[in-house]
């Protein structure tokens, strides 16, 4: 595994631990996270999306993402990108998370 997924895994983990106010999953299991990238440098850009535009979350969640990618050691910087196409829908889930919201 190359420092770069190294780094990537680090991140996944530190997102985690943030989870969705009014669903009881972590936000990368929810789907969320779009795409992680690393460059040589440690910059984490980070393309994640909402449950909905409307979301309650949406003025803090992309900056607990920052925070958590500037978290993990190794990362220079991190810079989220809050994207709304392709739109999430529940498919996006991961079969964990499914199970544990009863959808499977």
């Amino acid at each position: 595994m190359s420092n770069k997924e190294q780094l990537k895994s680090a991140i996944i983990g530190a997102l985690k631990n943030i989870y969705d106010p009014e669903i009881p999953v972590n936000i990368y299991d929810l789907g969320l996270i779009y795409d992680i990238h690393v460059d040589n440098e440690g910059k984490a850009a980070i393309r994640m999306t909402l449950t909905a535009p409307a979301c309650p979350v949406a003025g803090i969640l992309p900056g607990k993402v920052e925070q958590a990618a500037k978290s993990v050691e190794g990362i220079s910087d991190a810079s989220v990108e809050l994207v709304w196409d392709p739109p999430w829908s529940q498919e996006r889930m991961t079969e964990e998370a499914q199970l544990q919201l009863g959808l499977l």
